[in-house]
């Protein structure tokens, strides 16, 4: 589990395919599947510089994810996936809102963007936030009390109020929704998320992830570069030999 933000996280659940999967989904059409690691990786890199993407939808993750509602409602136009989201008309709120670390200014060339400088009293400012949060909290919870449905009782908590949903998401939609959302023009908080979900993503099919930063990401974010940039020394033959071991070990081949 990778925290974010000050109460959320992101969380593989579960995880089908990888690198391999990519090669042998593209060599179908030929009846093969690995040619060794050298020609595989190869293939990986043609097809993403290319513009070959079909192959990367049949490696899916599944993600749990904790945010804000406004980080939620941004993530859920990403309509390629699936998602279950918790609901608080049949659970509780529990006592998590978002809070920031400061308050970030307008910008003035992008009316739905902010610009990372903080705004004059800024501390005196969440400090208030907190309290209106303490008060939000009190009458949410009088409201139960007086027998009001979950339901509606819900409709006082701010979209700052943390909620949960799975993501279930294949390689190729997942490559999309990096480079959306862990860019400069994204807003700050779901780009922390975007770039924990590329950490992941690296992790289990780092030979897509290294060619997918070199052609298919349109994003601006340098903390992907640097992901990328980190890979400069790995042996990726080796890695994807090792791989290639492990499918075919839980094939039984």
């Amino acid at each position: 589990m990778r925290k974010v933000l000050n109460s959320g996280f992101v969380r593989l659940v579960d995880f089908m395919g990888g690198d391999f999967s990519v090669v042998q989904s593209a060599r179908v059409s030929i009846g093969q599947e690995s040619k060794g690691a050298k020609k595989d990786i190869k293939l990986i890199e043609y097809l993403l510089k290319n513009k070959h993407e079909t192959p990367f939808e049949h490696s899916v993750f599944k993600f749990h994810i904790k945010c804000p509602i406004f980080v939620a409602r941004q993530w859920f136009r990403h309509r390629i996936g699936s998602f279950n989201e918790i609901s608080l008309r049949y659970v509780e709120y529990k006592d998590e809102f978002y809070i920031p670390e400061y308050f970030r200014k307008q910008s003035e060339t992008n009316k739905q963007a902010s610009i990372d400088k903080i705004v004059q009293e800024s501390d005196y400012l969440i400090k208030e936030l907190i309290e209106i949060y303490e008060k939000i909290k009190e009458f949410y919870e009088k409201l139960l009390k007086h027998s009001v449905a979950k339901e509606m009782a819900r409709i006082v908590l701010p979209l700052s109020t943390y909620t949960q949903f799975y993501w279930s998401v294949n390689a190729r939609s997942l490559m999309n929704f990096i480079s959306l959302r862990a860019d400069t023009n994204a807003q700050h908080e779901i780009r922390l998320y975007a770039r924990e979900i590329a950490i992941i993503f690296r992790e289990k099919m780092p030979i897509t992830f290294k060619f997918f930063v070199k052609y298919s990401y349109f994003g601006k974010d340098e903390y992907i570069f640097k992901l990328e940039e980190e890979m400069e020394d790995w042996d990726l033959e080796k890695i994807y030999e090792e791989h290639l071991k492990n499918v075919r070990d839980s094939r039984g081949i």
